[in-house]
């Protein structure tokens, strides 16, 4: 079957050539769902170690100038500092998976924050440059744990007519913390930036004691009756969960008949697809350039010769309009769709930026062209790239394997994102067109990808995503 072809394969094909599932005869009725306030409320609070994602990725661009004159930094010792985060993810990628598979993804949001926390406080009262890198790794963990934990969480309590609007909170937050922190950062000195960095983490950590946790993962963990409670608890009281409930139950039998809880186990023809698909779209997230331009957005508007407040602002304006957009259109056009619109807007971004660099005689060109390629970039990645690799990822794998499968996912990522986040600043001294011509040719490579491979999940439940994706080599 070709490439294209098989994306668009319909996948609940693979469920009937299943012989050891059956989809449960009420064939998933969840989806007339309505979003419940405890539901709602349970994302929102989800959501928002997001936010304290998006406000430590966005930091360290306008705190750069700052903390190289307070501390006496190299633009090298800084790229290390940036790249930290990036060894952090890494770290924490190793340990996501088990982690929220061994205390619960509530609990994990717990020991997120107290990793932002003690990140936040080891930068902003540092002297050296040693405790500023530790500082930055913690938050790399946090972020790590929260790139697995929240998709994962949001996509367990949600129904399939819900998931993708409701996921869309977790790139709406990230989105909305670097614009907060790009904003904030124009008028406040690092280390206040800094502090105030770990407000949303304390008022998460109350909230936490007042929302459930994933009804799925009690099921795996043999707590029926807790399973039950909350599931009625998220779809309302009035709501007839039994269809719901069936499904889940049946399904998560059908798992527990399957031993696969390694890393090693995802090596199997049956996993080959969702693999080569979550990973693929894990490693476009980052080399299409993300890392360089949100890490080092002050680097690229001295280079282009615009005004950092004026840029900032209008970068915060355009990452808010922008991911509040996505939450819209996403279970409009569905995952596959944005995409593919997504990988071609930040093509173009790229490539306007870059060719503004070539300019080097106009300077007026310089700093408009640049800023409208920055712009396109930042609209077009929040439209997709930003946040549907993750909601795919949560919703292909199945519960068996998906602690594995989410631990190599972020792994993945995040070293894809210490190679950018390491290199940019030297790939800008060797020539800054180029650079974002590279940029522009992944995300070109990274649009073919998603007509080939990536397959549509909109309007399913993750049981019949996962059985059907599992099989559709066999």
């Amino acid at each position: 079957m070709g490439g294209s072809e098989q994306a668009r394969r319909p996948l609940l094909v693979a469920d009937q050539e299943d012989p050891h599932y059956h989809q449960s005869s009420n064939g998933g009725v969840d989806g007339n769902s309505t979003a419940t306030g405890f539901l709602v409320f349970s994302t929102i609070v989800a959501a928002t170690c997001s936010f304290t994602s998006g406000y430590c990725i966005g930091y360290s661009s306008p705190a750069e100038y700052g903390v190289l004159a307070d501390l006496s930094l190299s633009m090298a010792e800084y790229s290390v500092f940036g790249s930290m985060l990036a060894v952090g993810g890494m770290i924490g990628a190793l340990m996501s998976g088990k982690t929220a598979d061994y205390f619960g993804h509530r609990t994990t949001m717990w020991i997120i924050n107290v990793f932002f926390i003690l990140g936040w406080l080891a930068i902003a009262f540092t002297k050296v440059s040693w405790l500023l890198d530790l500082g930055r790794l913690l938050q790399g963990i946090g972020i790590a744990l929260t790139s697995y934990v929240g998709n994962i969480f949001i996509a367990e309590i949600t129904p399939k007519n819900l998931r993708g609007g409701l996921m869309t909170f977790n790139p709406w937050m990230t989105g909305s913390g670097v614009a907060i922190v790009y904003l904030i950062g124009s008028v406040v000195k690092w280390r206040g930036l800094a502090l105030i960095g770990s407000i949303p983490c304390l008022l998460q950590i109350l909230c936490l004691f007042f929302i459930p946790e994933s009804p799925r993962w009690l099921l795996k963990n043999g707590r029926k009756k807790e399973f039950e409670g909350v599931l009625q608890r998220l779809r309302g009281k009035k709501a007839d969960i039994s269809p719901e409930a069936a499904e889940i139950k049946e399904y998560a039998e059908f798992i527990q008949l399957l031993s696969e809880n390694k890393i090693l186990d995802l090596f199997q023809k049956k996993y080959v697809r969702p693999i080569i698909v979550a990973v693929g779209l894990m490693t476009l997230t980052q080399f299409s350039g993300l890392p360089g331009y949100t890490f080092y957005m002050t680097n690229i508007f001295v280079l282009a010769g615009i005004s950092s407040k004026a840029g900032y602002v209008t970068l915060a304006i355009v990452k808010i309009l922008s991911t509040t957009m996505a939450i819209f259109l996403i279970d409009k056009f569905g995952r596959r769709t944005l995409l593919m619109v997504s990988a071609a807007g930040t093509c173009l971004g790229s490539l306007l930026t870059g060719f503004s660099f070539s300019l080097q005689d106009h300077h007026y060109w310089i700093s408009s062209l640049a800023l409208m390629g920055v712009s396109v970039y930042f609209v077009s990645f929040n439209l997709g790239i930003s946040g549907i690799p993750w909601i795919i990822m949560s919703e292909i794998f199945p519960v068996n394997v998906k602690g594995s499968a989410g631990s190599l996912c972020n792994l993945i990522y995040w070293f894809s994102s210490w190679v950018v986040s390491y290199t940019f600043n030297f790939l800008l001294e060797w020539s800054s067109t180029g650079t974002f011509i590279i940029f522009a040719g992944v995300s070109a490579f990274g649009f073919l990808f998603t007509v080939m491979l990536v397959p549509e999940t909109k309007g399913r439940s993750l049981e019949e995503i996962q059985a059907s994706v599992t099989n559709v080599l066999h």
